[in-house]
This record gives structure tokens, C-alpha cells and sequence, in this order.
């Protein structure tokens, strides 16, 4: 029989209701100095944080440049039991290699989501993603304000406002994207979104110029695929973000917080697509019936807890 020195240690000092005390003093402690520290300023991305990021996501986009060639398409088409689960209703999350990847003085988070929505038409589901004028409506409360700059067949320039509330911080983030669309063939798209951004404290109404700030997030990146078949169109979204490092003596602490809020936000980032697209085949629907304008955002739950994370 072995024995936990250490517990029985422990529990000869302390009463069960002082250990409790004891952690949550201990974890409020951790919070505060995590608060502290990445609350600072002066939170500026250095040139060697960058150039790790630059590497990462060249290495991605000729990823991308390969979709023409024999490999899979979509991530979907991997697993078979990945597949079963989306036709089954399930919204698929998933890291993508070592995350958060650490870099000099940074973090690279990287995630992979899929959905299938059954019964959608691929048209639809383009028209909700190039209808950046309303992501507030479609993706609220988190974006609080969106603007189209330019819009092309190919490619498109928007700016959102993206309300986050972190673990020790509120704050929005305004950001500037270029998103290039690419048709493989009749049935297939893909996109690929890039931008730089600013960190905005809604504490003291002042904003950070570009690259400085509180360093929550640096940079974004994101590929989104889309197909159509087995009746109805395939959505999957590869979003990665680059944000200050976490201190080494949290991390145990942070990690899983922030792996947790990561994958929530990708599940309603998911779910608040899904959302919106059936808003936008109801109303087509009818149109065509000349029947009254139903709305799909009654009839649809979101989690409500889920109001941070990496994603909007």
C-alpha cells in the first residue's frame, strides 16, 4: 500500500475548509500576477516574435497550394468516424499540432472546426460569409461593428470589431481584413484571411497603436473550406492566432483555460454560421412562397457562457 507523504503532511496541518481557503487564495494569487503581468504595457511584438510568425504561416499557405493535388480536400475526409460525427449533428474541434506553439516571446494558438449543414446550398453559405455588413447581426455579441472597405469576385477588404473577454480582461480588438476566395470547381471553395490589428482597452478608451498594447492578439490568420455534397455543404475553419506569451510559472494554469475558451469560441463560431445560413435559406424560401418573414435566430440556442477566447 502506498502512502502520499505529501497529503498526509497536508491534511495533519490543515482542516479540509483551510486547505479550500488555501487554494483559493493560492489560485487568486496566480490570477493576479497572470493579471499583472499581461495587463502591463508596453507589450510590443518584437522583430524575432514575427519572423517566427512569418515562418508558420508560409508553411501553412503551401499547405494550401497543394489542395489541387491528390490529398484530401477537407480535413473531414480524414476519418471516417470525424465524418460520421458530422452527420450526426456534431460540430468537430480540434488542435492542430503542438498548441500553443511557442515562439521567442509569443504563442501560436492554432485550431481546426468542421460542420456539415445539412440540406444547405453552397451559394448560401458563400453569401453569409461575403456579407461582412451584417456580421454584427450574424455573429453578435462578440463583433460589435463591421465595415466593407472593397469587395471583388476574388477578394475582399472589411474591418470588424471584435469584443473578447479574456480571462482577466475585456477588451475589443480592431482589425483590418484581406480575404482571397478561390473556386476549385463547381462544388469547392476555399478562402484564405489575413490581418494585422490593434488592441483596444475598453477600461481607459484608449487605443494601441499597431503591433504594442496589451498584446492579447498580434495577428490572425484563418482558412476556411467549403463543400458541397452528400446534400448539403461541408464548412470547416482553420483559425490561428498570435498573442504575448503566457509566464512560465502559470502556464499550468492558463493552458488549459485557454485551450478550453479556444475550442468553445470555434464550436460558436460554428454554430452562429450554421445560424445564420438558415436565417438566409428560410427567408429565400419565403420570398419564393410569398409566405411571412420567420425568423431562424428564435429557434436557436446558442451557449450563452461562451464569451472569450481567441475567436469571435
Amino acid at each position: 500500500m502506498r502512502f502520499d507523504t505529501r497529503r498526509m503532511v497536508a491534511s495533519a496541518l490543515f482542516s479540509k475548509p483551510e486547505r479550500r481557503r488555501f487554494l483559493g487564495a493560492f489560485l487568486t494569487a496566480a490570477l493576479l500576477i497572470l493579471a499583472a503581468s499581461v495587463t502591463s504595457k508596453g507589450a510590443e511584438l518584437s522583430s524575432e516574435t514575427l519572423k517566427a510568425w512569418d515562418v508558420y504561416i508560409q508553411t501553412q499557405s503551401a499547405r494550401v497550394a497543394k489542395y489541387s493535388d491528390a490529398a484530401p480536400f477537407l480535413w473531414s475526409d480524414q476519418s471516417p468516424d470525424r465524418l460520421r460525427r458530422l452527420h450526426n449533428g456534431d460540430i468537430v474541434v480540434a488542435r492542430v499540432g503542438e498548441n500553443p506553439h511557442r515562439v521567442p516571446r509569443g504563442l501560436i494558438h492554432h485550431w481546426i472546426g468542421a460542420i456539415f449543414l445539412s440540406g444547405a446550398r453552397l451559394d448560401d453559405v458563400l453569401s453569409v460569409v461575403r456579407n461582412y455588413g451584417k456580421y454584427k447581426d450574424f455573429y453578435g455579441p462578440n463583433i460589435i461593428e463591421s465595415r466593407v472597405f472593397r469587395q471583388t469576385d476574388t477578394e475582399d477588404t472589411f474591418s470588424l470589431r471584435m469584443l473578447n473577454k479574456a480571462v482577466v480582461a475585456k477588451f475589443a480588438l480592431d482589425t483590418e481584413f484581406q480575404d482571397t476566395f478561390t473556386r476549385m470547381d463547381e462544388n469547392k471553395w476555399y478562402s484564405i484571411s489575413y490581418t494585422t490589428g490593434e488592441n483596444y482597452s475598453l477600461a481607459d478608451e484608449h487605443e494601441a497603436p499597431a503591433d504594442t498594447g496589451r498584446g492579447f492578439i498580434w495577428r490572425l490568420y484563418s482558412i476556411s473550406r467549403f463543400e458541397q455534397r452528400d446534400g448539403g455543404v461541408y464548412v470547416e475553419l482553420e483559425a490561428v492566432a498570435l498573442s504575448r506569451d503566457v509566464p512560465g510559472a502559470l502556464r499550468w494554469l492558463i493552458d488549459p483555460i485557454v485551450c478550453r475558451t479556444s475550442r468553445s469560441s470555434m464550436q460558436v463560431s460554428l454554430q452562429k454560421r450554421e445560424r445564420a445560413v438558415l436565417e438566409i435559406s428560410r427567408a429565400a424560401r419565403d420570398k419564393k412562397h410569398n409566405t411571412p418573414a420567420t425568423s431562424a435566430f428564435s429557434n436557436t440556442l446558442l451557449p450563452a457562457a461562451v464569451q472569450s477566447g481567441l475567436l469571435p
